[in-house]
């Protein structure tokens, strides 16, 4: 159970009241600030004006749909953690809703102590990731043409401003602050995602290739990020 001096804020979006009120009922005993919607306009709009630990939110809403919403809240550089909750349990589903940004997926029906320990991990990593970021001395800085602010999450390339997940930003900006340095797609996960990972280092894959379709000249022959055999990746010096 989460400490009483601390309540981390949950939002529920979910519209079907039974499973709503079963979240509720168990994030309330595990200590946490409950919120929920079951619109996704009014959803939406509650995630833009409030701020929570986590959002669990489901894909099919009435008004807005659940990926709609994912969407717009990283367009809006919103990083909180976002666990997808949805009876479609399909793998173009899942591609989808990891592609426009959400952290984790649960396909109904879940086990509770499951969600709840995905629930903890995701909070925790988040901030763990959060807390590592800004303790780091690079603020602002540029390399091959690619200018990041860590404050204001922003990266530039070649002067254009170029929009970037929560995930793909943070792996971005470890890369290219360790220019030369080779990291194992495990030592990766460690660090952006967490040692309580719930999926595998195919996902850095995934990512890094949606990083180089924004900072590469030409994606089949990468100069930026380049693949080191059988082991990982690393940030050209130069």
């Amino acid at each position: 159970m989460i400490s009483r001096l601390e309540k981390p804020k949950v939002l529920i979006v979910e519209d079907d009241k039974s499973i709503r009120e079963a979240l509720r009922y168990n994030l309330i005993a595990e200590n946490y600030s409950v919120t929920y919607e079951e619109d996704g306009i009014e959803a939406l709009d509650n995630i833009l004006e409030n701020h929570y630990d986590i959002i669990l939110l489901d894909i099919m809403l009435p008004n807005l749909d659940g990926m709609e919403i994912c969407k717009r809240t990283r367009f809006e550089n919103i990083n909180t953690p976002i666990i997808m909750l949805t009876a479609k349990d399909t793998d173009l589903d899942k591609i989808l809703g990891l592609e426009l940004g959400a952290d984790d997926y649960v396909s109904k029906p879940f086990s509770m102590p499951e969600l709840l320990a995905r629930i903890k991990a995701n909070i925790r990593r988040n901030k763990f990731v959060s807390e590592e970021l800004k303790s780091t001395r690079k603020k602002q800085f540029t390399h091959l043409d690619i200018f990041f602010d860590l404050d204001k999450r922003l990266i530039s390339v070649e002067g254009q401003e170029k929009f970037f997940r929560p995930k793909e930003f943070d792996l971005a900006y470890l890369l290219m602050s360790n220019p030369g340095k080779v990291f194992t797609r495990e030592k990766l996960v460690q660090e952006i995602w967490g040692f309580e990972y719930f999926g595998d280092s195919r996902t850095v894959d995934v990512h890094i290739r949606w990083i180089r379709e924004k900072i590469e000249n030409n994606n089949t022959k990468p100069s930026k990020i380049l693949t080191v055999r059988g082991v990982g990746y690393k940030a050209n010096m130069e």
